[in-house]
């Protein structure tokens, strides 16, 4: 505002931009998405998410941890909220990881970290919003939410994988609880689950299939999961569905206010030319794309670790976009490597949510869940330099 009245310019665009994003039809995809992982964390739907996946990997050496990475995987996709994530999982998953034989370090590290695993997979709320926010720069061809979820599908996969393999060696001397795959276990866990795993299928379908829009999906997935939980489970009472709303919606509030101005602080930024004379500045001392995106990769680490995601994306991705392009980088592309950076973010300090929603659930001191979590970031660092120099990783399911 400050800028635009330095300007001359009539500060009634800050409110033109909130009237301009409540107009778009993709954004009711946020707050019906979050209503319906805000429904997901108050039901008993986490643990049928670790027992499924349990008697599906619980027999491999080191198969409650991959269980555990599997589990917040899926849970923070469906949530789009890492914090909600340990809350939920947290409490299952530490004190099985401990009574199997798991050091404290490690399982503390692996909850810390796999609460943020899930972002890069759809219907991830970060993922949606960045593709909000490049909507509104005009780019051609334009970026949809569609693609972001297909780009994010290898990434997310390479990150899971990696940190199984760690997982799986760190439990190689640990026996497991499980002899070997039980197919009843498999068949009663699918069956306790049955309402839940049909979502996922319909509701990709649906989008891919090009039978319903991403807000109309999202609109699918929060009516099911209330049919499901509130009148079939009958595990969330309909007393508790006001709180449950106002909580997940003080939480997109927040989202839309940084939202709205900060789209307004780009048309300030963008009359004003500042990626212009940014890419100018950088392009003076950097001319490869490769050196470009150690240095976004350098950025993007130190941002993660100082912001949260969802200001993060608003703020920043105007500013980087247009120059990133400049150096003929795909705007998709951009946005795995920016969610694959804001997902290390979560737990590096001195600001990452996840340490401080970890510390206070299992009463333990934030450095200490720092240094748990150090294994774990370097392998998440090695994935995010992989999927930012293999950008096939990102647009194979695009071509």
């Amino acid at each position: 505002m400050v800028g635009f009245y330095s300007s001359g310019v009539d500060l009634s665009v800050v409110p033109i931009e909130f009237y301009r994003i409540a107009e778009m039809p993709v954004l009711l995809a946020i707050p019906l998405f979050a209503f319906a992982g805000y429904l997901l964390g108050e039901s008993r739907a986490p643990d049928r998410f670790v027992r499924l996946t349990s008697a599906v990997l619980g027999w491999m050496p080191g198969g409650l941890a991959v269980v555990s990475l599997v589990s917040c995987a899926l849970f923070t996709a469906l949530t789009g909220a890492s914090g909600v994530t340990i809350v939920a999982l947290g409490a299952l998953l530490y004190p099985a990881l401990n009574q199997a034989g798991y050091e404290q370090r490690f399982s503390l590290g692996l909850i810390t970290t796999s609460g943020s695993l899930g972002l890069l997979f759809a219907s991830s709320i970060p993922l949606i919003l960045y593709g909000i926010v490049v909507q509104q720069l005009n780019l051609a061809p334009q970026v949809t939410i569609q693609a972001l979820f297909l780009a994010g599908v290898l990434p997310g996969l390479l990150m899971l994988v990696m940190l199984s393999a760690w997982s799986v060696w760190q439990g190689r001397g640990i026996r497991t609880s499980v002899a070997n795959l039980s197919w009843h276990d498999v068949v009663l866990a699918l069956r306790e689950s049955k309402w839940e795993i049909p979502l996922p299928v319909f509701v990709l379908g649906g989008i891919y299939g090009g039978f319903v829009a991403v807000s109309e999906a999202a609109a699918i997935t929060a009516l099911y999961l209330l049919v499901v939980e509130v009148l079939i489970h009958r595990e969330v009472k309909l007393r508790a569905l006001p709180a449950i709303m106002r909580n997940a919606m003080v939480m997109v509030g927040g989202i839309l206010i940084i939202l709205g101005v900060s789209l307004a602080s780009t048309n300030y930024l963008i009359d004003a030319q500042v990626p212009a004379r940014l890419f100018d500045f950088i392009a003076r001392y950097v001319s490869s794309p490769i050196t470009f995106l150690i240095l976004l990769n350098v950025v993007l680490l130190i941002l993660g670790a100082m912001l949260d995601i969802f200001s993060a994306l608003i703020i920043m991705v105007p500013l980087i976009l247009p120059v990133a392009l400049s150096y003929g980088i795909d705007p998709v592309h951009l946005g795995i490597i920016f969610l694959a950076n804001m997902q290390i973010g979560y737990f590096t300090p001195p600001i990452g949510m996840n340490l401080f929603v970890a510390s206070y659930r299992f009463e333990k001191p934030v450095m200490e869940l720092c240094r748990a979590a150090l294994p774990f970031f370097f392998i998440l660092l090695t994935a995010v330099i992989i999927i930012t120099y293999f950008p096939s990783l990102s647009l194979y399911f695009l071509r």
